[in-house]
C-alpha cells in the first residue's frame, strides 16, 4: 500500500521543512488529498483530506496532469480550460497549448509550483512519486504562506521535497 508506506515519509518531510505537507492520489474525481499534516505554523486553507485539487491551478494537480496518460485527465482538463477561458481573473493556462507548455516544464523540473494560483497568499511545491512500473503513484506537496514560504526553485523546501519523492520512488521499485 503506497499510502501506508508514504505516511511516515510525509511526517518526516513535514518535520524536516517545517511546512504543511500533503499526499494525493488520482481518484475518481481527480487529484485527491489522502493525507494532510500541518506544521507548527498551519496554513489556513479550506482543503483537507478528501479534497480534490484542480489540474491547472494547484501544484498537486499539475503533477498529475504532467505525468498521467492524457486519456485519464483529458475531460477534466478540458472542463478546467473552459472555466479558465471564461474567468477574466483566472491564473494559470487558458489554452490547451499553454497547459502543455506548463506540463512540459513540470516534467523537466521534476516539480511543480504555484504562488497564489489556487489560494491567494499560499505558495506550494509538489513532486511526483513513481511505482515499480514507472507509473505515477502519488504526489507529495509542501505549502505555506507566501510571505514566509520560500518558493524559489532552489529553496530548501523544493530540494527536500524532490529528494523525498525520489527516495520514495526508489523504495517503490522505480529505477528511472
Amino acid at each position: 500500500d503506497v499510502v501506508r508506506l508514504a505516511t511516515p515519509v510525509l511526517l518526516s518531510l513535514r518535520d524536516q521543512v517545517d511546512e504543511t505537507v500533503a499526499m494525493a492520489i488520482w481518484g475518481n474525481y481527480g487529484a485527491t488529498v489522502v493525507r494532510w499534516e500541518e506544521a507548527r505554523r498551519p496554513v489556513t486553507v479550506n482543503l483537507r483530506t478528501g479534497g480534490v485539487l484542480p489540474l491547472l491551478t494547484s501544484a498537486t494537480g499539475r503533477i498529475f496532469a504532467a505525468w498521467l496518460p492524457s486519456e485519464q485527465t483529458r475531460d477534466l482538463l478540458r472542463a478546467e480550460l473552459r472555466a479558465q477561458a471564461r474567468n477574466p481573473h483566472a491564473t494559470g493556462p487558458r489554452t490547451a497549448e499553454q497547459a502543455q507548455v506548463l506540463f512540459a516544464e513540470v516534467r523537466k523540473r521534476g516539480l511543480s509550483r504555484v504562488e497564489g494560483g489556487l489560494i491567494p497568499g499560499v505558495a506550494a511545491f509538489s513532486a511526483p512519486v513513481f511505482d515499480h512500473e514507472g507509473r505515477l503513484a502519488l504526489a507529495l506537496t509542501a505549502l505555506g504562506h507566501a510571505g514566509v514560504f520560500n518558493a524559489a526553485w532552489s529553496s530548501p523546501v523544493a530540494a527536500a521535497l524532490k529528494e523525498t519523492a525520489d527516495a520514495l520512488s526508489l523504495r517503490l521499485g522505480f529505477d528511472g
